[in-house]
Order: structure tokens, then sequence, then C-alpha cells
């Protein structure tokens, strides 16, 4: 559900749901800021300026770039939309309900990569893309934020535009955020150790209710910058697109 102003700095658990506060700062670039209550491979396409050369000088013709240009646009949406709309999705519902419930078994899943290359990969067709790409977590980098990262790509042409650089720093935020909730699940099915301390020594184990404080204030995170970044994605988009929608 979402927060349209500030609570407490404590973080109330509540049955399966929770609610955490944004001091009144933080809800400057959140669109709109989420509370974590239950219920809740590739390669960029390039712009193209269509152009005719007469006496040695390029004469641009606007209508047909900014036709080439949509077409592209849309191109791109076809290939990498899928996959952020369904990421967006799986993170507003079913990340929702592993963070409150610590289902630290299913975070784990959900985040995982990918697994490598193997001898066996190679003698397949695909050279075992399929397979491995079957093993990808439903909010994977390799499955969810690969593509938001060339999504926003293809809002730049010749240079990496203002628009591109914003949505690809809502991907970073994305990012960390989804390896500090992978990270804390590992801690809490004992797989990983605590963080902290020299060279990782004395570092104080976080306790489940802890795990699931900090879980929670990095899904508000990570459902802000998704909110930022669908934003962003669908501003000024023609209007034959259809727009993701916000997670709420």
């Amino acid at each position: 559900m979402l927060l349209n102003k500030a609570f407490s700095q404590t973080v109330v658990f509540i049955s399966l749901g929770f609610t955490s506060a944004l001091s009144p700062s933080s809800y400057k670039h959140a669109l709109p800021s989420l509370s974590a209550s239950s219920e809740s491979f590739l390669s960029r396409a390039d712009f193209l300026s269509a152009a005719v050369r007469i006496s040695g000088v390029v004469t641009v013709l606007p209508q047909v770039a900014g036709a080439r240009g949509r077409a592209t646009l849309e191109t791109a949406y076809d290939r990498y939309g899928p996959r952020i709309v369904d990421g967006s999705r799986y993170y507003e519902k079913d990340i929702r309900k592993m963070v409150a419930s610590a289902d630290w078994k299913g975070i784990k899943a959900a985040t995982a990569e990918p697994p490598p290359k193997t001898k066996a990969d190679r003698k397949k067709i695909d050279g075992g893309a399929a397979e491995r790409a079957a093993g990808a977590g439903q909010l994977s980098d390799a499955r969810v934020l690969v593509a938001a990262d060339l999504w926003a790509g293809a809002f730049s042409e010749n240079s990496v535009s203002a628009k591109t650089k914003q949505m690809r720093e809502q991907v970073e935020i994305l990012r960390r955020v989804t390896r500090g909730i992978s990270r804390a699940a590992l801690e809490g099915l004992g797989e990983a150790k605590p963080e902290g301390g020299v060279l990782g020594i004395g570092a104080k184990a976080r306790s489940r209710t802890e795990l699931q404080k900090d879980c929670a204030q990095l899904y508000i995170e990570g459902g802000n910058a998704w909110n930022k970044y669908i934003s962003l994605s669908n501003e000024g988009l023609p209007s034959t697109m259809s727009k993701i929608k916000l997670i709420r």
C-alpha cells in the first residue's frame, strides 16, 4: 500500500506485514513512497537519424527521423519491457511477502543469478543458454536489471541522454537493494557471515528481527527506486505504447 505521509522511524511488524517510515525529505523523489506491508542475453538498440545528402550537405528529415525513432523505441520495449514489467510486479507482490514473513529461502531463490557455463553446455546447440536462463531468479540482475539498463539506453542516440543517466541511477539503487536483501537472506539461512568488524572478524550476527527490519527498509528504498525509474520511463512515451504501472 502507498504511504502518503511519514510514519515514525520504528519498523513495526504486524502478522505478515510491516510498516516503515521515511523522513519527509526522503519523499522528495518517492513516486510514490511505499510501505512494505504484505499482500503484496542482449544488444542495445541504437536510434538512427534519417537523412539525405544533397550537395555534400546532410539534410535531416524530422518526420522520418521521429517515425524511425518511435519504431526503434517500440522494438526495444518489446524486447526488454516484459522482463521489466514482470520484475516490478514480482517485487511488489512476492518480494514484499517474503520480506514480511522472513522467507529467506524464497528470497535466495528469487535473487539467484544464472549458473556459470559448464563444459557440458558447450556441447549443446544453444550453449546451454536456455537452461542457465531458467536458473535465474525472478528478481535476478540477469533477468530484470540488465533489461532495465538496456531499456534506459534506448532513450539515448549518439550520446547518453540525461534521461538515460537518471534511469540508470535508479537501476544502480535497485542493484544495491537486491544485493542487500539477498545478503540478509543468506545470513538468515546461515550461509553467509555477518559483515563488519576487522577483516570480517568480530562482526555481530543480526537477529531475525534485525534482518527483517533491514530488509524492510531496503524494500522501501527499492520500491521508491522502481517508481522513479518507471515514471522516467513513462514520461514522453508515444501514445501507442503501454506505460508501466507504478508499484503500489
